[in-house]
């Protein structure tokens, strides 16, 4: 059996009751000569310090094999009932060693009593039993702590694969679509077509470059939405206007990669436009760390077929998050989205690693 360091706990309670039940059994052994001798002192004292140590620290290799071999909480039953065969077989009767050993070599002349036992084995009984549940408690707690951990970052896992799953569908969605568009422009315009496909290749580029991770800053997904901008106008010239005003405290603030270009997307496919009656998009922030994206309503006469990728893929990402707050709001003469920002600490490297290391074993 490898030897352990003592865990603190275990550590600091010894250091903290040791030197109490070290006066306790003295008392027992010299009763007033205690407080009168100071050889009691200057002898009993350390030797039964040390023999107190040496049980205790054998105890707690003891007790790291038991929890090594029986770890997981539905093992608590067995675990402690090897604790409590070693506390009644073997501490208890160590208790009685002491005795033994301080008559046999008649330590400071002391001559053992039939009630010193007594009190030694109430008093080594008392302890041990508040030690070894107050241990066993620590560990329980601590198992059942690591337990919840883990099924909280699996679930973490479970929820980013399916929240990677939402975020493929849209690069072969917008390339699908950008390539009808392309296609349109080359029958009608090939210079036009060509400006198209030079925009295009810029921005599929940053495109693929952050929607990597699947959350993106603000700040990234309004330089998106402006080089996106720049391939409507190569299409639709006037007919379409975006108009953004964003607040700078909330550039660093998260929202799904691509749900403003999914967005303007939507608004453009199911709304009429032209040159004399241009669709607008506002998209601007709000106080609560919201962003708005709002449309005048130009609904086309002939609905444009749909796969429900757009609207629906952002309400499941946000579900996914767990951010509330996402809305769709509709009248006469608006159509609004309003989406949460999230704010999401950096992980530490230490965190990514240990949700890497649980992802592969989880797997295996």
């Amino acid at each position: 059996m490898k030897l352990i360091k003592p865990p603190k706990l275990e550590l600091y309670s010894f250091l903290f009751s040791m030197p109490l039940i070290d006066v306790a059994l003295n008392v027992i052994l010299y009763k007033q000569r205690l407080w009168s001798e100071s050889a009691i002192w200057l002898i009993s004292f350390p030797l039964m310090f040390v023999f107190g140590t040496i049980s205790w620290f054998l105890h707690i290799q003891y007790e790291n094999w038991v929890e090594t071999k029986y770890p997981e909480l539905n093992q608590t039953k067995q675990r402690i009932a090897l604790k409590a065969a070693a506390f009644l077989l073997i501490m208890q009767p160590s208790v009685l060693l002491i005795f033994y050993f301080y008559d046999h070599f008649h330590v400071l002349g002391y001559s053992m009593e039939k009630s010193d036992l007594l009190q030694g084995m109430i008093i080594g009984f008392s302890v041990n039993l508040v030690f070894e549940t107050l241990y066993e408690g620590d560990y329980a707690l601590t198992k059942y702590k690591e337990t919840y951990a883990e099924k909280e970052t699996l679930q973490e896992l479970s929820l980013q694969t399916e929240f990677d799953a939402l975020k493929n569908q849209v690069n072969p969605h917008f390339l699908f679509n950008c390539f009808n568009t392309l296609s349109s422009l080359i029958a009608v315009d090939r210079q036009r077509a060509e400006e198209f496909l030079n925009e295009l290749s810029i921005v599929y580029r940053y495109l693929l470059r952050n929607n990597e991770e699947g959350l993106s800053t603000l700040a990234n997904e309004i330089n998106f939405i402006k080089s996106y901008y720049r391939l409507l106008q190569t299409r639709h010239g006037e007919a379409v206007e975006i108009h953004i005003e964003i607040d700078k405290r909330y550039e660093p603030y998260l929202l799904p990669s691509l749900t403003l270009q999914l967005l303007v997307e939507n608004v453009v496919k199911h709304n009429a436009l032209s040159k004399n009656k241009p669709l607008v998009i506002d998209i601007f922030t709000m106080a609560g760390n919201k962003l708005v994206v709002n449309n005048n309503l130009q609904r086309r006469t002939v609905k444009a077929p749909s796969n429900n990728v757009g609207l629906e893929n952002i309400k499941t990402k946000y579900t996914l998050l767990k951010q509330p707050g996402f809305q769709v709001m509709e009248n006469e003469k608006n159509f609004t989205v309003v989406l949460p920002l999230i704010w999401k600490p950096v992980e530490s490297e230490s965190d990514r690693l240990k949700k890497e290391k649980l992802f592969i074993n989880h797997n295996h």
